[in-house]
């Protein structure tokens, strides 16, 4: 049966600022952006920061701008829990007065001593509603004795139920939770207390999270309903898993937004890479704009199952983009890598002519900016593997002497005369063209792959073809060994 979400919709995004946003985390709040994008309404940014011991201005900061960079908007916010506590107090006060939360005044060391005589029995542990039931004068008499305590939930002793759109209808008995906590005993509200207070204040329809959350939310359906408040409707996310089947980790490489950035993976290319990463549009397209995917978004089509990172396919879809987008569009996420490479001063009109001729080869803009380095520099180091070869022909020198000669006659420096000038070169000293070819080209880039030849030496232009064929003759006469300047 088709799931049928009308708009408008409230979402949230609601990370928490103790580290740099994880793709894991970019996934959830494209998914709340397609879902606000298709049905109409509002997506709201809330930064859980009321963790103060792993907090982090900075990361708040960082997140926001992960989330822009990768193009997510949000319409509201951001809002800091941490502003938000004496609402939370307050609502608190709320449900003590409704009865439906309690003061426990049991101390740290009875409660760890009866866990640790459950897991002794074998079983796991639960608030035996020691505090429960006490009676008003005694509550009064412990407070005024200045006895802390903690504010504990109420739970129902009934099925927790509720419908999640990728999992279907959710029911959990009763012992699936005991009266937790919501106020701890300095007066700071958890996880839990702040949660639903913030998604019942800011009237959030409809959450979508991952299912590291699952086990949160029969705390969170009651909490709601002990408010008084529609309970939104949920989506719980699969895991996102590494090669090996576990939960992605550094182990395979980059895992946040900004390691991804500073690779030079396009954002377009990441926020359509990770939405496909649990979601299909329904065909079998690949490449999906955002404005296309807010379209067609249909919560029926997120997986239940956990997705697997492949990096390759990543790289694979930054090529794409980076091919399909104009020079003028990936510029602005280009120029840090100029900049690295000492490239921003080069000449404009060259630099756009190398970039063209080498784009549709990379996979990267850090892979694009290292391929056209050789056309600004005087010297290049040289693939070892690639220039070994060359070293075995005492003749190769003087072919490359007598091309680099001809060369410095060519009078249009364009492709055709240039590969017809080689090929003369190599019918006029009997060898096949192949043998001047390839060496040319480790001559030029320091790589044995790359563009069509006569493109790139056209590209590199005479004076810089001449220095560069000049340097690597010279290292096929030292047998490859370093210029005396560079020992």
């Amino acid at each position: 049966m088709a799931t049928v979400v009308t708009g408008p919709v409230r979402v949230r995004f609601a990370p928490s600022p103790t580290g740099f946003l994880h793709v894991g985390g970019v996934r959830t709040a494209i998914y709340n952006e397609l879902l606000r994008l298709h049905c109409g309404g509002v997506f709201v940014l809330r930064i859980e920061d009321t963790d103060k011991a792993r907090s982090d201005e900075a990361m708040t900061r960082q997140i926001q701008d992960a989330l822009s960079w990768t193009g997510i908007r949000w319409d509201e916010g951001p809002f800091l829990q941490s502003e938000r506590l004496p609402r939370h107090a307050e609502r608190a006060a709320e449900l003590l007065a409704a009865d439906k939360a309690y003061r426990c005044f049991c101390t740290s060391e009875e409660l760890e001593a009866q866990r640790a005589e459950a897991q002794k029995q074998g079983g796991s542990f639960r608030y035996p509603r020691t505090c429960a039931h006490l009676p008003a004068d005694e509550i009064a008499r412990r407070m005024e004795a200045g006895q802390t305590f903690v504010v504990r939930f109420r739970a129902p002793n009934a099925n927790i139920t509720f419908f999640d759109l990728v999992r279907g209808d959710m029911e959990f008995p009763p012992e699936a939770i005991d009266d937790f906590i919501l106020l701890r005993s300095d007066g700071s509200p958890t996880y839990h207390m702040s949660v639903v207070c913030d998604d019942i204040d800011m009237a959030i329809t409809h959450v979508i999270r991952g299912e590291d959350h699952l086990s949160n939310t029969p705390k969170h359906v009651p909490l709601f309903l002990a408010f008084g408040s529609a309970v939104p409707t949920f989506a719980h996310l699969p895991l996102i898993l590494g090669p090996d089947k576990k939960r992605l980790s550094k182990r395979f490489g980059a895992t946040s937004v900004e390691e991804f950035r500073a690779e030079g993976v396009l954002p377009e290319a990441l926020y359509n890479y990770m939405a496909l990463l649990g979601w299909s549009p329904g065909d079998d397209r690949e490449i999906v704009s955002r404005e296309e995917m807010g379209k067609i978004f249909d919560v029926d089509r997120l997986n239940a199952s956990a997705a697997v990172f492949d990096r390759e396919k990543l790289l694979w879809m930054n090529s794409q983009y980076m091919q399909t987008s104009t020079l003028d569009q990936i510029r602005p996420h280009l120029d840090p890598f100029l900049a690295e490479a000492g490239l921003t001063g080069a000449d404009p009109a060259r630099l756009s002519t190398v970039l063209e001729l080498h784009r549709s080869r990379a996979r990267t803009l850090r892979e694009l900016v290292q391929s056209v380095i050789p056309y600004f520099r005087d010297e290049i180091p040289y693939d070892a593997e690639a220039a070994r070869k060359f070293l075995a022909d005492p003749e190769l020198p003087v072919h490359l002497a007598a091309l680099r000669d001809r060369f410095a006659e060519v009078e249009t420096f364009e492709k055709d005369p240039l590969e017809a000038a080689l090929r003369a070169v190599a019918e006029e000293r009997s060898i096949k063209p192949s043998v001047l070819i390839h060496p040319v080209r480790t001559a030029l880039s320091g790589a044995n792959g790359g563009p069509p030849l006569f493109d790139l030496v056209a590209a590199m232009g005479k004076e810089e073809t001449s220095r560069h064929l000049g340097h690597f003759i010279a290292y096929l006469r030292r047998g490859g060994a370093l210029p005396e300047h560079q020992d």
